[in-house]
């Protein structure tokens, strides 16, 4: 009995330590995942914003059937068990109930299609965009092309930096040997494709995914709002090293980015491309 109550002592002190450090770390911090996180991570977008409003209002929607679920359950069990109520009606119709049971349920998902629909729409139209992004899919690793009409001209691949090779406060598996640099505050538009298989590009802060489909240019548009560094990971399973295909971005100011654009021709110079500018998936 003693070793018992021991052993439940400390299951008890471990699941408190637990829940306190769940507790400590349960919102997500930014541009990339936390131990012990149970909430999404910040949002940097004003579509991420949105994204997450939206989930917010759904969960208290789901909150507040499932108590009015378990409030009927209840009612019955208790009103209509056998002890309670030995002799059982034979109702079998009842009008209003039928049209209650329909109407609030379309009135539910009305509440819901309506801020849905305004979220697509606002993902889907692109407004005018100031910078351009194509990135291709590649297994296991991605590419980027910077068009020469908005100041680039060249290409870069990103390939995932391998655990011996991370350096102190690189997280393992979301770091890369090239990052995608965006200025803060800029509409970007960012293509995708692919050149094998079915890939798909997300960045959790960012608020979407967008598949890159061989064949095919799918495209959305984000901007983000304060400089920093933002992971993802390929969001479609693609195969054997799935896992090891990471995404890294890094929003900068307009100086930085003009420095860094200054630099990128000259490391990237071998793989410039011809110039040419990228095409319009609306087309």
């Amino acid at each position: 009995m003693v070793n018992r109550l021991r052993g439940l002592s400390s299951a008890l002190v471990a699941a408190g330590v637990m829940a306190g450090s769940a507790g400590a770390a349960h919102a997500a911090g930014i541009g990339q995942p936390e131990d012990w996180q149970i909430s999404m991570q910040q949002a940097v977008t004003p579509l991420a914003r949105e994204m997450q409003s939206f989930h917010t209002e759904l969960m208290w929607i789901i909150t507040a059937i499932v108590l009015f679920v378990l409030a009927l359950i209840v009612v019955v069990v208790v009103r209509f068990n056998e002890k309670a109520n030995p002799t059982p009606s034979k109702t079998s119709h009842n009008t209003a109930i039928e049209i209650a049971w329909t109407v609030v349920p379309v009135l539910v998902l009305l509440l819901i299609a309506i801020p849905s629909f305004r979220l697509l729409r606002n993902q889907l139209v692109i407004p005018k965009a100031d910078i351009t992004i194509k990135t291709t899919g590649h297994s296991w690793y991605w590419s980027y092309e910077y068009p020469a009409d908005q100041g680039g001209g060249f290409q870069f691949d990103a390939n995932i930096v391998e655990q011996a090779d991370l350096k102190p406060g690189q997280p393992r598996l979301l770091t890369t040997d090239n990052e995608v640099v965006v200025p803060v505050n800029k509409v970007v538009r960012l293509q995708t494709t692919s050149a094998d298989v079915i890939h798909s590009w997300g960045v959790p802060s960012l608020g979407f995914t967008m598949d890159a489909v061989p064949g095919r240019l799918n495209e959305i548009w984000f901007k983000i709002e304060r400089e920093g560094v933002y992971y993802g990971q390929c969001r479609e399973l693609c195969g054997q090293r799935h896992a090891y295909m990471p995404i890294m971005v890094r929003a900068v100011s307009d100086a930085e980015y003009a420095t860094w654009l200054t630099q990128a021709k000259q490391k990237f110079a071998s793989t410039a491309t011809d110039g040419t500018k990228l095409a319009d998936a609306t087309r």
